[in-house]
């Protein structure tokens, strides 16, 4: 568990409240990371917070500001931050529950893990989990998370909740903006047909396991070899494709997803040559 949570303060459902911690649910410690280098001197670049008037100054002396006008800012340190208080800035206080259906997935965002502190908040938070599992519903709340006050989704998993922040209603554009011009085509039923069995041959369980980010492990691979100093192959680049019979493309996709087919076929075939020697012993 990191030992510094996000975000701490309650939860509270009604009168019920309990003190908790968020934690961010997911890690970016794997990624690839580069630095700016100058190659002449093999440098790292420091990035040197500057005043165009008076030179290099220490960013702990900033302060933020919010322009106003042209070259006009209006300044804010943290004490003035500090005396912006709402009462989800400590709480996250449930205002009500919906079905997890009702939330379009646009507007979900971020998963934090919501732990309880260890001590009497325990049982409380026990309550509100457990209420939450027999409703079978999310719970809607408030929270201000990095400088914004973000609304969250709760949800039940395991021993403790998750809560995700909801992107506000502004932040998400309106899908016809991109839609509408999409042309009007009737697709030719047979072809959405076959597309349809192409899509029942590949039905699988999500298994986010099985995903391997190729991308990043090119680059390492790429790091590996220059750091042993050895030459590099580049991706070829893909062919033109210009599908002239899409049915044909079609047919042709449905036979190579159906390649297994034989040996499934086969194996049932073969189970009723175990029924022969039944009917002797019957006789």
């Amino acid at each position: 568990m990191p030992t510094r949570p996000t975000w701490q303060g309650h939860l509270k459902l009604s009168l019920v409240t309990c003190p908790v911690a968020l934690f961010t649910a997911t890690s970016r410690a794997n990624d690839v990371a580069f630095h700016l280098i100058n190659p002449e001197t093999n440098n790292r670049i420091r990035m040197v917070t500057t005043d165009p008037d008076t030179g290099p100054v220490e960013r702990s002396a900033l302060v933020k500001g919010y322009e106003v006008s042209k070259d006009e800012y209006v300044l804010f340190d943290e004490a003035d931050f500090d005396k912006v208080r709402l009462d989800s800035t400590k709480t996250i206080s449930i205002d009500q529950f919906v079905d997890a259906d009702d939330i379009d997935r646009l507007y979900w965002d971020a998963p934090h893990f919501v732990v309880p502190d260890k001590g009497a908040g325990v049982e409380a938070f026990a309550v509100i989990r457990e209420a939450m599992k027999t409703q079978n519903k999310v719970a809607i709340g408030c929270l201000v998370l990095r400088g914004k006050e973000r609304q969250v989704a709760l949800e039940v998993r395991g021993k403790g909740l998750v809560a995700y922040t909801l992107r506000s209603h502004d932040e998400v554009r309106d899908a016809e903006d991109y839609f509408d011009d999409i042309p009007t085509v009737k697709a030719d039923t047979d072809m959405v047909e076959i597309a349809a069995r192409i899509i029942a041959q590949k039905d699988a369980d999500f298994d986010p396991t099985k995903f391997r980010d190729r991308y990043d492990e090119a680059l390492k691979e790429m790091i590996e070899a220059k750091r042993k100093g050895e030459g590099l192959v580049s991706a070829p680049e893909p062919d033109d494709t210009n599908v002239v019979d899409l049915m044909a493309a079609l047919r042709n996709s449905l036979k190579g997803s159906s390649a297994p087919a034989p040996k499934k076929a086969t194996a049932k075939k073969a189970a009723p040559a175990k029924k022969p020697p039944a009917k002797k012993k019957a006789a």
